[in-house]
């Protein structure tokens, strides 16, 4: 059988150009071919079409960035630990070292997660 690239990078390399063509092409086609007619209804900030009636006091709650740092954080956990109880056998001790050590980066989020008083529900 005979290789169709000259080196397994090549792929990976038409894989980013392709990767890298579409992203564009998704950000630059549609400015292309929007019609451009702004009034001042459109340059206004959108504010589902109720004029606002007074200013935003005080600070912005941090729960929902507490949320979101849950979701990553365990999200990333549970997506790791699949391919890593695949390969057990091949990595070894070394394997264990490295997942031991993810186990206590993702420990030490939790921790502040919790300290924050992101399990607690208002």
């Amino acid at each position: 059988m005979t290789r169709v690239f000259a080196s397994p990078w090549t792929t990976v390399l038409i894989y980013f150009i392709v990767a890298l063509v579409v992203a564009g092409a998704v950000a630059v086609v549609p400015g292309i071919f929007t019609a451009k007619r702004p009034t001042k209804q459109k340059l206004d900030p959108y504010e589902c079409g109720v004029p606002p009636t007074s200013a935003i006091g005080g600070r912005m709650p941090v729960h929902f960035y507490l949320v979101a740092m849950l979701f990553v954080v365990f999200d990333v956990e549970a997506a790791s630990f699949y391919p890593w109880a695949v390969k057990l056998k091949q990595l070894g001790a070394f394997g264990l070292l490295e997942m031991l050590t993810f186990i206590v980066v993702l420990g030490i989020g939790y921790a502040y997660v919790w300290k924050k008083g992101g399990f607690t529900w208002k």
